[in-house]
C-alpha cells in the first residue's frame, strides 16, 4: 500500500538540493508526483507531493528529519487527496503598478466567493520603457459550481479599477 505525502522544505540554497531530495525519495521506494520549487529570498523553497510505501513512511520521515542538521525546515503531512465536488479551474492574470494590498484585496474577493487559490506566482519587475516597478501575478484557482461567476467577475473588475491594474479571469470549461 502506498501513502501520498506533501512536504515543504525551506533552507540554504545550493547546487544539488533537488538531486539529493530526489535520491532520498527513490531510496525509500517513493515516486515523485508533483512539485513547485525555487530560490526565494536567497533560500531554497519547495513543495513536493510524493508517494512512498506505507511501511517505509517512518524511515522516510526520519531521513527527512536529518535535513534539519544542515539548516532545513521540513514539514511532512499526509495528502488527504480530495477536492470539493463540482466546479472547475480558472486562471487569473494581473499586471499593474506595484502597491500595498494587491494580493490582500484579490485573495479576499476570492475567499468571499469560496474560490480556492490553488497556485499563485507573483513578482515585481521593472517596466520596459518607464522603469517603474510592475507587480505581476498569475494564479490558478478552483471555482466551485455554487459560485456566481458573474458576481465574482464584477467584484474583480471593481478591484482592478480601484487599484488601477489589469486583471483578467479566464474560466476553463465547467467553471461556474
Amino acid at each position: 500500500m502506498e501513502v501520498c505525502l506533501v512536504l515543504t522544505l525551506l533552507g540554504p540554497d545550493r547546487p544539488g538540493v533537488v538531486k539529493q531530495l530526489a535520491a532520498l525519495v527513490g531510496a525509500h521506494g517513493g515516486n515523485w508526483l508533483e512539485s513547485r520549487m525555487g530560490r526565494l529570498g536567497g533560500e531554497f523553497a519547495g513543495i513536493l507531493r510524493c508517494q512512498v510505501p506505507a511501511d517505509r513512511r517512518g524511515d522516510f520521515e526520519t531521513a527527512l528529519g536529518a535535513w534539519a542538521k544542515v539548516g532545513f525546515a521540513v514539514v511532512v503531512k499526509a495528502d488527504p487527496g480530495h477536492r470539493s465536488e463540482g466546479g472547475g479551474e480558472a486562471t487569473i492574470e494581473l499586471v499593474g503598478q506595484d502597491r500595498t494590498g494587491i494580493v490582500q484585496q484579490v485573495s479576499a474577493a476570492l475567499a468571499r466567493h469560496e474560490v480556492n487559490l490553488e497556485e499563485l506566482e507573483t513578482e515585481c519587475r521593472s517596466a520596459p520603457m518607464s522603469g517603474e516597478m510592475l507587480f505581476h501575478a498569475q494564479a490558478r484557482v478552483w471555482i466551485p459550481a455554487t459560485c456566481d461567476l458573474a458576481a465574482l467577475q464584477v467584484e474583480l473588475e471593481r478591484i482592478a479599477a480601484d487599484l488601477q491594474v489589469d486583471l483578467a479571469l479566464h474560466p476553463a470549461g465547467g467553471a461556474g
